[in-house]
């Protein structure tokens, strides 16, 4: 009975071993072939994880490949190796749709020991278009250390590359905050410079002139920001042979003359099929070169002969300007008369920074705009056809001022009465959808020119059109007029040091007037922040860093006990034979 005993129990540990040689081999084998496999299953209740259908026809299309290169790589902070893993992530499961026609890789941009080297390296990718963020790190033996990261990627396709941004940059908000912005847009902003490299045509942007419209120069920083996605145009409107729908959007910059019946014809019947078009508009013109010598001016009314036109459309844009609490600040010369000028930045009520819209694609995630001297919407009509969304708005304390009006910069020594500034939330821009009237309707349009093989319509194709009661909203500050002049960048305040989100809303609100293939979306796409409680770190912080190192042990040590007592129960149990 002891042999018995003994056989029975070796066969027993053999069989014990064979199965655990089995299970090993097995895990071993499936380990190898998911190497040849992507899967991930996304059990978050946001999808952060899963591509958009947008993304996935895109990827499925593509005729040749997509080759990535990122420059997050090498020693950086924690935030920004969150970033690196996200943006692996996202080109993962990209590949996975897309196969060999999507490839990336990452390079640390500071790699190179030769100072010199580097830094020329340093500025072809600033020439590039990608922006450099300068990262501060104490050191361990005391001082600081800065390092240079490039948060930046560059897509190339065939001959064509395009490089990207992908870490927001909103003083308003911390750095987790900006962070998680970056990774919420990572999708959008990919997928658009991808949809623009691989689109067979370049659409095409037109600058409206010939009514007194912001120069060259004014719009020269939001036109080299177009100019890589789109061809950039200005020009007059044709009114012998109208040629306006070869563009995509046309934007009318801050008109100060009258349009003729016959271009707004043209400009009418482009809208009616399918055109897009961004205005931007003073209701009211203020002379500002009599503020800039102290003197006071007189605010009246700027009629472009469009009135008509967009009341037609939905809207309205008031000729009015107010005064907002929620401002940006302007230079006042604060030395006393024949002493030298000595300027103060001091609030200035007309120089109001506008809210955007949190829940829309357009104005999601962006900085206050800076407007100067801005008009007022409302809308108008009550036709089921035209979807209206108001994009930006003033601030809660805003107040109306009707013109002709007189304006001073002595305004500023006067203290706001907060019970006055309470018509809240005026409307400055507004995004109209739908099939819109045409304002010739009922009219005699024979005399007016018609594109060839075109005929006048009354109502309008499905397209939108963004109306802002602002012109200066697009206009960049320039730097030494003449021989040498400099634009700086548009939305940029160097008397509060920090760029406003003017730039993003326009191309926004451009890149949306375009979009066919439905990306847009993607930049509601919310990933909730999980912040840490710092008060509560601060209470128990101890206490659970102590459970994280003690109760990993801990579970080892109960798992083995177990393990033992169940083997000894299993095999040490002995056997009765009769």
């Amino acid at each position: 009975m002891v042999i018995m005993k003994k056989m029975w129990k070796n066969n027993q540990a053999r069989r014990s071993v064979s199965q655990l040689l089995m299970a090993v081999v097995a895990i071993l084998l499936l380990g190898y072939l998911s190497s040849f496999v992507y899967f991930r299953l996304d059990l978050t209740a946001d999808k952060r994880y899963t591509l958009s259908e947008p993304t996935r026809s895109l990827l499925k299309d593509l005729d040749k490949q997509v080759f990535i290169r990122v420059y997050l790589e090498g020693d950086m902070p924690i935030g920004l190796k969150r970033m690196r893993r996200s943006i692996k992530e996202m080109l993962d499961e990209m590949r996975v749709v897309a196969g060999s026609r999507l490839a990336y890789d990452f390079v640390n941009p500071s790699e190179e020991k030769d100072a010199r080297l580097r830094q020329e390296f340093h500025n072809s990718l600033m020439e590039k278009g990608l922006k450099p963020v300068d990262v501060v790190e104490s050191k361990q033996e005391g001082g600081t250390d800065t390092r240079r990261v490039f948060p930046g990627v560059i897509i190339h396709y065939g001959s064509k590359n395009i490089a990207v941004n992908l870490l927001s940059n909103n003083p308003v908000l911390s750095s987790e905050e900006n962070l998680n912005q970056s990774l919420q847009a990572l999708e959008y902003k990919l997928m658009h410079a991808i949809s623009s490299l691989v689109a067979d045509t370049v659409k095409k942007v037109a600058f409206v002139e010939g009514h007194g419209e912001l120069g060259y120069l004014d719009v020269l920083d939001i036109t080299d920001e177009l100019a890589r996605y789109y061809e950039v145009y200005r020009g007059f409107i044709d009114t012998q042979s109208p040629n306006l729908d070869e563009y995509a959007v046309v934007i009318v910059a801050r008109p100060t003359g009258k349009f003729t019946e016959e271009e707004k014809f043209i400009l009418d019947q482009y809208i009616m099929n399918g055109g897009k078009v961004l205005w931007l508009i003073d209701a009211v013109t203020v002379n500002r070169d009599s503020l800039s010598t102290g003197e006071t001016t007189l605010a009246l009314v700027n009629e472009t002969n469009l009135e008509d036109m967009l009341f037609r459309y939905g809207a309205r844009v008031n000729p009015v300007l107010f005064k907002d609490l929620q401002c940006a600040l302007i230079p006042v010369n604060t030395a006393p008369a024949g002493e030298q000028p000595r300027f103060v930045p001091a609030p200035w009520p007309y120089y109001p920074l506008l809210a955007p819209r949190k829940d829309h694609p357009i104005t999601r995630n962006l900085n206050f705009i800076k407007a100067e001297y801005s008009g007022t919407i409302d809308t108008v009509g009550t036709s089921q056809a035209v979807r209206k969304t108001v994009l930006l708005v003033s601030s809660r304390y805003a107040r109306l001022v009707r013109v002709p009006s007189f304006i001073s910069l002595r305004q500023i020594d006067e203290k706001p009465v907060q019970e006055e500034y309470n018509q809240s939330f005026q409307t400055v821009s507004l995004l109209m959808e739908g099939k819109f009237q045409s304002v010739f309707t009922h009219r005699m349009t024979g005399k007016y020119a018609l594109p060839p093989g075109k005929t006048f319509r009354e109502q309008s194709l499905p397209t939108a059109m963004i109306v802002v009661a602002d012109g200066d909203l697009i206009r960049n500050e320039v730097r030494g007029r003449g021989s040498n002049p400099h634009p700086l960048p548009l939305g940029y305040d160097r008397y509060m040091q920090q760029t406003f989100g003017n730039k993003d809303f326009l191309m926004n609100a451009v890149n949306y007037l375009t979009d066919d293939a439905g990306l847009m979306p993607l930049r509601v796409r919310e990933l909730r922040l999980l912040l840490l409680d710092r008060a509560r770190i601060m209470e128990s912080g101890t206490f659970w860093k102590t459970c994280n190192l003690v109760a990993p042990v801990l579970l080892v040590v109960l798992f083995g006990v177990l393990v033992n007592i169940i083997r000894k129960r299993k095999y040490g149990r002995p056997e009765k034979f009769g």
